[in-house]
């Protein structure tokens, strides 16, 4: 079913970026629908069960917003608190809806902060790390597991989520050295992780060990890849290359090439498929591109939705 509506996230003037904050955007005709402030919410994330959305404000002294969602969508602001970290660039909700994590780009500090029934905040469990750590993702795993890509410390960072979060006992995931994690998703029996510093797609089995690594792109350019994706029926793997400004479509899980094809803009910071488009937020030329799908594959952007500053784009039905 095609989403309705989409929030878009990105940097406002005070967090070096010229986005207006949460940007409600009704996807048939790509028609804005209202602006919500917010300081540099760079990332979104929604219950999985409540009207509300959540937003990281990206600053030195970061924090986590907390939105009830309205009739059409429009945002009235609940609460918002420290993300008890620097630059949080990323946030999750774990599918049960009582666990909200962020990832602390700027210090590498991980917090979980306990949902009440409400929605809102409340406990909090705080994760510091050792220096040089760029905590840059959080994902719930069907396992019941935390998994945060670590950007500066080459690893996927691991905790277990129940009535506390701790420290998994095995450690955390060690991945190949000088690859930079940033974001990874899983498909069946598989992960799959971008390397920003390699510029590597690479695929893991359920163990973490590694199947196979290939270039994220095929134009021969310096890549710093963002953001990826696997399609709904997990036969595509969906890449956001910044340098070469495209997107590609490689076939999981060995990783072979499908596709790759201009991203509409400039420095693709993270996309969104919904329906038959795929949605692409294009942080230095302001835009958000849309790109319809042809069997899974993007072809060239159709239209382009002004809006400063972009890194997110959040599609809901």
């Amino acid at each position: 079913m095609m989403a309705e509506v989409a929030y878009i996230g990105g940097y406002t003037p005070d967090t070096g970026g010229s986005g207006p904050g949460i940007t409600l955007v009704e996807l048939d005709g790509l028609v804005r629908l209202g602006e919500t402030v917010a300081s540099g919410p760079s990332f979104l994330a929604v219950h999985p069960t409540l009207p509300i959305l959540y937003a990281v404000g990206e600053a030195d002294r970061g924090t986590v917003a907390t939105f009830g969602r309205g009739e059409g969508g429009a945002l009235s602001p609940l609460a918002q608190r420290s993300s008890e970290g620097s630059a949080p660039c990323h946030l999750a909700v774990d599918p049960t809806g009582t666990r909200l994590a962020v990832a602390n780009y700027g210090d590498g500090t991980v917090s979980v902060h306990g949902l009440g029934t409400d929605g809102l905040p409340e406990q909090v469990w705080i994760f510091p790390y050792r220096e040089g750590s760029h905590a840059h993702q959080a994902v719930f795993g069907p396992d019941g597991v935390l998994y945060v890509s670590d950007l500066g410390a080459c690893e996927v960072r691991r905790y277990l989520v129940g009535e506390t979060v701790v420290p998994h006992p095995d450690g955390p995931v060690r991945l190949a050295e000088g690859m930079g994690p940033r974001h990874m998703a899983r498909a069946g029996d598989h992960w799959y992780v971008t390397g920003e510093l390699d510029g590597t797609v690479r695929v893991y089995d359920d163990g973490w060990r590694e199947l196979r690594a290939v270039p994220a792109t095929g134009t021969g350019r310096h890549n710093e890849p963002s953001h990826l994706e696997v399609s709904g029926s997990g036969e595509l793997v969906y890449v956001a290359n910044r340098g070469p400004d495209t997107i590609s479509v490689l076939a999981g899980p060995a990783l072979n090439p499908v596709a790759e094809v201009a991203c509409g803009g400039v420095w693709p910071r993270h996309f969104a498929v919904a329906g038959d488009r795929m949605y692409v937020a294009n942080q230095r030329s302001g835009g958000v591109a849309v790109l319809p799908l042809d069997d899974g594959v993007p072809g060239s952007a159709a239209e382009v939705f002004a809006v400063g500053s972009p890194s997110c784009v959040l599609p809901l039905p």
